[in-house]
């Protein structure tokens, strides 16, 4: 451990390391000033990180004991830049006050002193504070490492959750896009497609509960099940089966959480010039006309994963070139606000209404989700975009 001694006065510096070596601490720094403490630790004269990229560490320094009262610079004011910094905050700081200086070191505990000692220094006293602060400094030195891994961790899961998303596709006769928005560093939402001959694509948009961590790994899971559905399957009806079936393999030691997730799943026939859908507990999707009309799909039954056994029903809705298909998970409506079902779906659908085909999907994803609105989402948010050439 390297302790940092600051005082104006060497025969204060003296004794003190002559007590901090007697206990067994032999990397100690001295300073003569709050100025050469700044140097000491990487901080200009004013007490300011350096122009450019400040440095990544503490340089060594684990503890600092403060004289209160220094010519120039005082302890205080050493203290509260210390704290501005992101890098240094964390480093204890015990202040040396003298006897009476009560206002005075009230200010220093507020500048972000974590404790202090009065002079004439008590060696006992001083020993048993520097213990506490150093046994602090290695438990938010462990804090921040582990803070660190599970950061890094977290942007491997992000960028792995990632690729298993489906690229756009632009076919012929069909195109999809997707815009995604995590609320979190992880997401419980997830659309995928397949296609499935020459004129058949299947498409789906997932909404796990929660999000977050847990959700995400729900997520994950369904994705396998749903890209195996999906080409195995084919027919929506047997795909959200499959899906409802899979989910009851999602087993917790507590019983009381079950996973479970809404779902909409759908087969696009550009032959035939039809979509069949299952809707399973989601939001329902949309269909905006290349005359301007728009055409809702059906709501859906019980969430999948909910029961055994889950009841299925199939509708369809006629597709023409220039239609586009809109499919989304409930995120969405946390841009109009409201918290009535009929209020909610009409306002979202007139905010979707001047975006039909022939509309960029970005400026679509601009207006959705630009300005204020980047800021704050309190759940995912995921939209799917068909366009019929």
């Amino acid at each position: 451990m390297r302790i940092a001694v600051v005082d104006d006065n060497p025969m204060n510096i003296t004794v003190v390391k002559e007590m901090l070596k007697r206990a067994g601490y032999s990397d100690i720094r001295t300073a003569a000033s709050g100025m050469e403490l700044f140097g000491m630790l990487g901080l200009d004269a004013g007490g300011k990180e350096p122009e450019g990229k400040p440095g990544d560490d503490n340089h060594g320094i684990d503890l600092i004991l403060l004289d209160l009262m220094m010519p120039g610079v005082d302890g205080i004011a050493v203290c509260a830049r210390i704290q501005e910094s992101p890098r240094l905050k964390d480093i204890p700081i015990i202040m040396v006050t003298a006897i009476g200086d009560s206002k005075k070191l009230a200010e220093a505990l507020d500048a972000g002193a974590i404790d202090y000692v009065t002079k004439p220094i008590n060696r006992i006293e001083l020993l048993a504070r520097i213990r506490v602060a150093l046994r602090l400094k290695e438990e938010k030195d462990w804090h921040r490492e582990r803070d660190r891994r599970v950061r890094e961790e977290l942007q491997l899961a992000r960028e792995v959750q990632y690729a298993a998303l489906p690229q756009p596709v632009d076919d012929e006769g069909v195109a999809i896009d997707a815009v995604y928005r995590p609320s979190e560093e992880l997401s419980g939402d997830l659309y995928a497609w397949h296609r499935i001959d020459d004129s058949r694509y299947g498409i789906a948009v997932i909404d796990a509960m929660g999000h977050g961590i847990s959700s995400s790994l729900a997520s994950m899971f369904i994705a396998s099940v749903l890209k195996d559905a999906m080409t195995k399957q084919v027919e929506p009806k047997r795909v959200v089966r499959e899906l409802n079936r899979r989910s009851q393999q999602l087993q917790f030691a507590d019983q009381l959480i079950q996973y479970y997730f809404t779902g909409l799943y759908m087969v696009v026939d550009l032959s035939r010039g039809v979509l069949e859908y299952v809707n399973g507990g989601h939001p329902p999707g949309l269909v905006i006309r290349a005359d301007g009309s728009i055409e809702h799909f059906k709501l859906g039954g019980a969430a999948i994963g909910l029961f055994d056994e889950i009841a299925t029903e199939k509708h369809a809705l006629e597709i023409r070139p220039g239609d586009r298909i809109l499919l989304f998970t409930d995120g969405l409506y946390d841009l109009v606000g409201s918290d009535y079902e009929e209020e909610r779906e009409a306002s979202l659908t007139e905010l979707l209404r001047p975006f039909g085909g022939g509309t960029p999907v970005q400026a679509l994803e601009e207006a959705l989700f630009g300005g204020e609105q980047r800021e704050a989402a309190s759940d995912d948010r995921c939209l799917v975009v068909v366009d019929i050439k």
